[in-house]
């Protein structure tokens, strides 16, 4: 098609060409409203090898563009008599060849004409429901008595949109002065699936994404449970059941319908009556949704309140760490459509999520489990009276968020008032784990050694053997004391020190006095030696054990001084009197105001008091 400028009044134009051969061609004419002069005007549409160009002719001047869209078709332009149906239109070979369906309708939405390419598209509307006799699709009929309706112009109606047979369809109106209206119908059924399927994607993104950020806050199993059955029956099927792996012969089984909560119960199930169900839970990809009878299920699988019969099934694997953490399976109520091979993929996806969630929920209950029966035996004990003597104990980790640490301290009653009582307070190098399983060793070793407690030096000379025989290459730092009542109400203790600082003994009067013993440290040497000292505490003294988490706190108000042991006697002076409690109590207390926020080390402390009254 070429086009050139055309001499009007006054002016001229510039050459516009569009290159390639037309293949087809549509010409219209009419006249402009009559505001002025009525002025002759025309438009042509024509497509090319190179696709579809645009010619419009006006006074003076002559434009040719390529045309993103052709427009819609103007047959008679406002205020010039009324093209009866297009007669010219009809007659010429453009109407045969329009590549676009195209539909004439009158005034009052009668369909006046179509051209072969439309008669075409409406050749099996008529039989589809809804249809009006003459084949006009209702949703175009509706679009059309809108727009004879509206008070706007063609740049006021905009283009309508629907299904023909199977199609979707955009119709794009060219209203005429007589309220007639010639729509051109274009295919977008590519671009209205494309949309659909962008519309799915995002919301299966939307929901894969609500679900894990839901599934990953909890590390509860029966929460994650409970959270991926009631997301699948609201956005995936009627009703969604989880089943986890047994435990013994019984089966968890979480079930919800949708917008139900979700119910938890413990079944036992054989779990091949439901095809593809053995496998899931052993891991093997799913069943077909097909290849399931829902007529074949057991009545466990169908929730209590599904509404109808079941109509489609699906059963997905919960893949987990190694090891499967479930199965999945969704139903679908017989009166809705069956599960297409893309929910099928999507609750595959789905099932995925859930997996890796549960079986993280599964693993840190298991290892919550075993941390937490280890941690029982390394966590200190809690203290009280034995064969009227009070015991008080305090003990703080090196870091806020650990339970354990390198001090400990254990009391042993001894089998009846006549016998000793065994205490002993250690601190073993290093801090953390790695030291609190050392703990762990010396405490059962000394647990051990019971039978042979009233002998100190025999008790840390074979300790001091297992720790030189083991890979640890820790050593460790104890007090051992050996406690009962006499008859007379004092308490008569035996104290001794392997490389530990002695014991504190705060007396009634406010004095504070240092047991005399000594001795090495164990672990580090081929041999121990020490020195056991006798102390007797009378009615409201104590003897105060201590680690040196007290006394080389870092504190103050520069931040660089240690607590000491000058601090500590003189806290021990204010608490003369006071019961066992309440002067571990105040020590710990002054010792963690003096570091602030600063580091420390395990400080860890234990009093022995002789009451006041007597008690047995």
């Amino acid at each position: 098609m070429r086009g050139g400028p055309s001499p009007g009044p006054g002016g001229g134009g510039a050459r516009t060409e569009a290159r390639g051969a037309p293949r087809v061609g549509v010409a219209f004419r009419g006249t402009q409203p009559p505001a002025s002069t009525p002025a002759p005007w025309s438009v042509a549409f024509a497509v090319t090898d190179e696709g579809p160009w645009q010619l419009n002719r006006f006074p003076g001047r002559e434009v040719v563009g390529c045309a993103r869209r052709v427009p819609a078709l103007v047959i008679p332009s406002p205020g010039s008599p009324a093209h009866a149906r297009a007669t010219d239109l009809r007659d010429g070979p453009s109407w045969l060849d329009a590549p676009y369906p195209v539909l004439v309708l009158d005034a009052d939405g009668t369909l006046a004409d179509l051209n072969p390419a439309a008669r075409h598209v409406l050749a099996g509307h008529g039989e589809e429901k809804g249809a009006r006799r003459d084949g006009v699709p209702a949703w175009l009929a509706d679009a059309h008595r809108g727009l004879t309706d509206g008070a706007g112009g063609p740049a006021a109606a905009p283009p309508a949109a629907g299904e023909i047979a199977g199609r979707f369809f955009e119709a794009h109106p060219g209203p005429a002065a007589d309220g007639s209206a010639t729509w051109w119908l274009v295919d977008a059924t590519g671009r209205h699936e494309a949309e659909r399927s962008l519309r799915g994607a995002r919301r299966q993104a939307e929901i894969r994404a609500r679900v894990s950020s839901t599934l990953l806050s909890s590390l509860n199993v029966p929460r994650c449970a409970e959270v991926a059955t009631q997301t699948a029956s609201e956005h995936l099927a009627d009703a969604a059941l989880l089943v986890l792996p047994p435990v013994g012969r019984r089966y968890a089984v979480t079930h919800a319908l949708r917008g139900g909560r979700a119910v938890h119960t413990s079944r036992r199930i054989d779990p091949r009556d439901v095809p593809g169900l053995a496998e899931a839970l052993q891991g093997y990809p799913p069943v077909p949704a097909r290849w399931i009878d829902p007529a074949a299920l057991p009545e466990w699988v169908v929730p209590a309140g599904f509404d109808g019969a079941v109509g489609s099934v699906i059963v997905a694997p919960l893949p987990g760490h190694g090891v499967p953490a479930g199965a999945l399976v969704l139903l679908r109520s017989g009166t809705e459509d069956a599960f297409t091979a893309d929910e099928e993929e999507f609750a595959r996806l789905f099932a995925a999520r859930a997996g890796a969630a549960l079986s993280a929920a599964r693993l840190y209950s298991e290892q919550s489990a075993i941390t937490t029966t280890l941690m029982r035996e390394l966590l200190p004990p809690t203290l009280e009276n034995v064969h009227g003597v009070d015991y008080a104990g305090r003990y703080r980790a090196a870091s806020d968020h650990e339970r354990i640490g390198g001090d400990f301290y254990d009391v042993h009653a001894g089998a009846d008032s006549s016998r000793e009582t065994f205490v002993v307070l250690g601190d073993v190098a290093g801090k953390g784990l790695e030291a609190a399983v050392l703990t762990g060793k010396i405490r059962n070793t000394l647990h051990a050694l019971l039978p042979l407690a009233s002998d100190h030096e025999q008790v840390l000379t074979l300790l001091n053997g297992a720790l030189l025989s083991s890979h640890h290459t820790r050593f460790a730092t104890l007090v051992l004391a050996c406690v009962r009542r006499a008859d007379d109400g004092r308490v008569r203790l035996r104290l001794t020190s392997a490389g530990h600082m002695p014991p504190l003994i705060v007396r009634a009067d406010g004095r504070v006095e240092e047991a005399a013993t000594h001795g090495t440290l164990v672990g580090a040497l081929p041999s121990i030696s020490v020195r056991t000292a006798e102390e007797w505490l009378a009615p409201g003294e104590t003897c105060l054990l201590y680690t040196d988490g007290i006394t080389e706190a870092r504190g103050g108000p520069l931040g660089d001084e240690l607590f000491g042991e000058h601090r500590l006697r003189q806290a021990l002076r204010e608490c003369a009197g006071m019961p066992g409690e309440a002067v571990v109590e105040r020590v710990q207390m002054l010792a963690a105001q003096w570091l602030g926020t600063g580091a420390h080390d395990d400080m860890a402390t234990v009093a022995v008091s002789a009451p006041r009254t007597a008690r047995r």
